[in-house]
């Protein structure tokens, strides 16, 4: 029996890697799409979109039966947890690399300015995104909580970016009027970026919780250190 749970486990977690895999394919084909308002590839972002939905639904799926046929406990209990939220965020990650095609698609076919990629630091951003994307797939795949750890930092620099694009946008709406309605369009691009960064954060918090039973949920004011510090001091005072 315990064979069969820990090859159950092996599954859902490669089920999970799989989604991780097509939905950083995703975010990165959007990136690239951008770009070069390429909307043929940003037509495959929208397609694919259906395979992630899919992947999503089965995970639960499997990830319910789990739940009901074995009654999981201790890591095995947070990790099947940890699988369920992870599956969650992932599907919103590839919603967002859908709305950033969507947005290519509607464009008439012309590069967007370069001097207007490069004030905003639109590819920055979405290098940002994709490296920690991957960093914390590496992270769910080596159990790594320093690699889970470093994520925090990093989306710091994804907020600071996006903070910025407003006065850069508005600024360039001032130079070039007939181009408001594009650049209102346009900030929602670093939004979604911006919000795909937190849902990565995410991640990393339950990987952290998966291997080291730490929930750092709604404790932005500390770092994974300081939590694991706490939890120390508090069971040496038990």
């Amino acid at each position: 029996m315990v064979k069969f749970v820990d090859d159950e486990l092996k599954a859902i977690r490669q089920e999970v890697l799989d989604m991780w895999t097509l939905v950083c394919d995703q975010l990165k084909n959007a990136c690239e799409a951008l770009e070069n308002v390429d909307k043929e590839k940003a037509w495959d972002v929208l397609i694919r979109e259906k395979k992630v939905n899919a992947c999503e639904l089965k995970l639960d799926c499997d990830i319910e039966d789990f739940l009901v046929l074995y009654n999981p406990v201790a890591v095995d209990m947070r990790f099947i947890v940890a699988m369920l939220k992870i599956n969650t965020d992932l599907e919103r990650i590839g919603d967002f690399a859908e709305n950033i095609a969507r947005f290519v698609i509607r464009q008439d076919g012309e590069p967007i300015d370069a001097g207007l990629l490069a004030s905003t630091r639109l590819k920055e951003m979405g290098g940002i995104v994709l490296e920690m994307l991957e960093t914390a797939k590496r992270a769910l795949e080596e159990e790594d909580i320093a690699l889970a750890n470093s994520l925090f930092e990093k989306d710091n620099a994804v907020d600071e970016i996006n903070a910025a694009t407003t006065a850069e946008l508005a600024r360039y709406i001032a130079d070039h009027p007939d181009k408001a309605a594009f650049c209102l369009d346009f900030k929602g691009v670093f939004i979604r970026l911006e919000r795909a960064g937190d849902h990565i954060t995410n991640l990393a918090e339950e990987i952290i919780f998966f291997v080291d039973a730490i929930v750092l949920k709604h404790s932005s004011d500390k770092s994974y250190k300081e939590q694991a510090l706490l939890r120390k001091i508090n069971e040496g005072n038990k």
